[in-house]
């Protein structure tokens, strides 16, 4: 999902301009108007090439900040997101008290999270998306980029859960149980917000019967029904309690 430009850093030109992109010294609002035109038609790449000329031919106007900020968005917009990581990354060290500091650290966790992939993949991108995304909420907890953080963490989390059951379901076709046991406690250790926990559960009590561990496996089974009376994985977990007795 795409985010609005923020509307301090895009509506003080208004004037329009050629789409010349030499780099010829040109006054600081043709060319910031320039990259606004380029970015608004969707050409992400040339706006951001043409942001990088207003820092560089004007460093000491107000503009060439927020031209860094605007060529990371550039970036991010184009999908180019180890770019726009980097540009946000120099944008926070220049200006780590920056008004816009919050919105730049949201945007660095956009490029992480917008990699996401399923949970059958590797998960290295959503391990950085919920660090960023955290660090944004511990920065800024009482933003609007803080709020939308959260229901992202959450969406991001249970991608991590779910990364976890994938593996240990497949410990259990491989009756690896030992290992699946693992991974199930894992989960519930680490994600119980998730709505991965019932499973979870109820694969613990599918592993260790399938080890004799009758004891442990009671004990789990009472646990699901506590928390999860009417869930179908307690139904399951409980007619497997029955077989073994």
């Amino acid at each position: 999902m795409r985010i609005i430009i923020l509307t301090v850093l895009i509506g003080e030109f208004t004037a329009c301009t050629t789409l010349d992109t030499n780099k010829v010294e040109r006054p600081v609002g043709q060319l910031y108007n320039e990259a606004m035109n380029f970015l608004e038609g969707g050409a992400f790449q040339a706006a951001a090439k043409v942001f990088a000329e207003v820092e560089r031919q004007h460093p000491y106007s107000v503009w060439a900040t927020k031209a860094q900020l605007m060529a990371a968005y550039a970036y991010y917009e184009g999908n180019r997101y180890d770019e726009a990581v980097i540009a946000l990354h120099r944008f926070i060290q220049l200006h780590p008290s920056h008004r816009d500091a919050a919105y730049a650290y949201y945007v660095k966790a956009l490029c992480y999270y917008e990699q996401i992939i399923d949970v059958d993949r590797d998960q290295k991108m959503t391990v950085s998306a919920v660090n960023a995304l955290q660090d944004v909420i511990s920065r800024f907890p009482l933003s609007l980029y803080a709020r939308a953080s959260r229901l992202k963490l959450d969406l991001a989390i249970d991608n991590l859960a779910g990364k976890e059951m994938t593996i240990g379901r497949f410990y259990i076709q491989k009756q690896h149980y030992a290992a699946a046991i693992n991974r199930f406690n894992t989960v519930i250790a680490n994600y119980q917000t998730t709505a991965h926990i019932p499973e979870a559960l109820h694969r613990l009590v599918e592993s260790y019967t399938a080890l004799g561990l009758l004891h442990e496996a009671r004990q789990v089974a009472a646990v699901l029904g506590a928390n999860f009376p009417g869930s179908l994985w307690y139904h399951d977990s409980y007619s497997l309690i029955l077989k073994f007795s």
